[in-house]
């Protein structure tokens, strides 16, 4: 799908604001309402557009520990990323996994109530054997920056997509 300004506009404002209006996105973006939705929905269609999400300040709530956790598997054949994978996935503490190159196979983000919880995480994958050969922990000692925007202009600047 081929995207021009006003699409990426469209982009840029549901990304700050999930709860946009119509209105207000069609002033934004400079349409009017029903031509906006119209661009809306087609996003959302294309699957450009995955979801709408809250962004929750956890620690106001309860302490946290923030864990980056690499991860080395044993072996390297299909079989063992799937089952390393599979058994992730299943992990309502792990809120982000990468399979990343350069020395390390995974990263991942780690959301555990304190640190026993999550060397208690840590204990039973290692238990479960699911071919983990070694793995780091990083404890995260302050947010600097989370951004969960992308910067699509910045992104986008290579492409076909015209300047705003």
């Amino acid at each position: 799908m081929k995207l021009d300004a006003i699409d990426m506009r469209i982009l840029e404002a549901v990304q700050r604001d999930g709860r946009i209006t119509k209105v207000a996105l069609a002033e934004a973006v400079g349409l009017s309402p029903t031509p906006c939705w119209m661009r809306l929905r087609k996003l959302e269609k294309a699957g450009i557009i995955s979801g709408y999400h809250a962004r929750i300040a956890v620690r106001r709530i309860a302490p946290v520990a923030s864990v980056m956790m690499e991860v080395t598997l044993e072996n390297h054949r299909q079989a063992d990323f799937d089952r390393f994978e599979r058994a992730i996935t299943m992990l309502p503490e792990v809120i982000a996994c990468w399979s990343v190159g350069g020395g390390v196979d995974y990263i991942l983000k780690i959301m555990a109530a304190d640190i026993d919880a999550y060397q208690r995480l840590v204990d039973d994958l290692l238990n479960r054997e699911i071919g983990i050969a070694r793995y780091f922990t990083y404890i995260v000692t302050k947010t600097v920056k989370e951004e969960t925007a992308l910067p699509l202009s910045v992104l986008l600047s290579g492409t076909e997509t015209p300047e705003r």
